[in-house]
């Protein structure tokens, strides 16, 4: 059985976390779409901390000796998945900031040739006859 002492930090760590995951959408420094995975991260930890013997069910099954162990697993697993997540939305927005760099090089040198062409023909339109 899972030591009530592991149970009662496991809850208070889960807690936390759903705390800080709200707290962090509510000033609007997570947006609600990222806060998803963290929010189901949370949730499910809650879920196993307070639920012993789901934890001790989970560890039987998969054959580990330490029933605790399995929450961290779980925990762990979480954050490789969130961590996939942004990776995916990092890349995104690297090969984003690619493309809007070269688009204002694009814009930057029409400014440039149209700035040319009117000086050219301010040059033509102010000769003295």
């Amino acid at each position: 059985m899972t030591p009530i002492g592991v149970t009662i930090a496991a809850t208070c760590a889960s807690l936390l976390l759903l705390l800080a995951v709200l707290e962090l959408v509510r000033r609007r420094r997570l947006r609600e779409k990222y806060a998803l995975l963290w929010l189901l991260t949370a949730v499910v930890l809650l879920i196993l901390s307070i639920w012993r013997g789901a934890v001790d069910s989970i560890a039987s099954l998969v054959g580990v000796g330490y029933a605790p162990a399995i929450i961290f697993a779980i925990a762990f697993l979480f954050v490789l998945v969130v961590l996939l997540h942004y990776s995916t939305v990092v890349s995104n927005l690297a090969d984003r900031t690619v493309w809007l760099t070269q688009q204002i090089a694009l814009l930057e040198q029409r400014i440039r040739d149209l700035e040319q062409g009117a000086d050219v023909e301010n040059k033509h339109d102010h000769r003295e006859p």
